[in-house]
């Protein structure tokens, strides 16, 4: 059993941060006698010096200011252990699990969570960036409570939320921006085409995928990266690569057509209408925050 109990260690903080023990006193509604006492039982169960006498102040000594750094943490766990158990008697997750695909701005998940957080800073967030299939196997294995994805899975209900442009684009010095006309599919064939992989099982294709040359990765970045080396080209979300765009690392192919389309990403709770109050004030900050971003659906 400990030595020491919370109250005394409450104590001491109290002391230090209102420098004496009469503030002190006041500041807990105590009395001066009883947090006189409190200090010399915690510094008789643990045989060491928390507080030195210099003129007609209490200060700490060097054992002292370790003591009240540890009591700080171990005071304020004990009152983040009590608010999570409040927030689990009334209802809330303890964790939410969210599975996007790398379509959806990164930036504007970070500033969901920023938000999410500080309204419920003990709900744990784990986020899955997938890629195709590996955002519906997330759902279908019951591995996300919360999924925002280009395709809803028979049985489960989305709302769209984002439509996603996409461009077929290639770095500023690539040969098929030297073409003087239209290009067409056939001019695509003749060079390499970067593509990302399905992080899923089913290792799912999308969009035209006619190059024999073909450049494989499986993350999103790596793959702006590569384009703007020169290594391909691709069809990117127009939101990822806009600083691409404006720096003139990326440039439009000029196709006589296919050089744009559009894919619709749908936010998709797990359990529909029974998820929980975490999972749901997280999907309408996500709105929101769409909505203030002035983003179409």
């Amino acid at each position: 059993m400990p030595k020491v109990t919370l109250e005394q260690w409450q104590t001491l903080i109290a002391v230090v941060e209102n420098e004496g023990y009469s503030p002190a006193a006041e500041a807990m509604n105590k009395s001066q006698s009883s947090v006189s006492y409190a200090i010399q039982k915690l510094e008789s169960s643990l045989n060491v010096r928390a507080f030195k006498v210099e003129g007609r102040k209490a200060v700490l000594t060097d054992a002292g200011k370790a003591l009240y750094r540890k009591a700080k943490i171990l005071v304020e766990e004990a009152r983040q252990m009590e608010d999570l158990a409040q927030q689990l008697a009334e209802g809330w997750e303890p964790e939410i699990r969210i599975a996007m695909d790398t379509l959806f701005p990164d930036w504007l998940m970070l500033e969901v969570i920023d938000q999410f957080t500080q309204e419920r800073p003990l709900t744990r967030i784990e986020l899955r960036e997938t890629v195709l299939s590996g955002t519906d196997e997330a759902l279908l294995r019951k591995e996300a409570d919360l999924v925002i994805g280009g395709r809803v899975p028979p049985g489960f209900l989305g709302d769209p939320i984002l439509n996603i442009e996409f461009i077929a684009v290639a770095s500023d010095d690539h040969p098929l921006h030297k073409v003087n006309r239209s290009l067409d599919y056939q001019d695509l064939r003749l060079h390499r085409q970067i593509v990302v992989k399905d992080s899923g099982s089913r290792d799912m294709d999308a969009g035209w995928l006619g190059a024999d040359q073909r450049l494989t990765v499986s993350n999103l970045r790596t793959s702006i990266e590569a384009a703007c080396k020169g290594l391909g080209y691709a069809w990117y979300p127009k939101l990822k690569i806009q600083q691409e765009l404006n720096g003139g690392r990326l440039k439009p192919l000029q196709l006589s057509a296919g050089g744009k389309r559009n894919v619709q990403l749908n936010l998709i709770y797990a359990e529909g209408n029974y998820a929980g109050p975490a999972i749901k004030m997280f999907g309408q900050f996500l709105k929101k925050r769409l909505e203030l971003q002035g983003i179409k659906s």
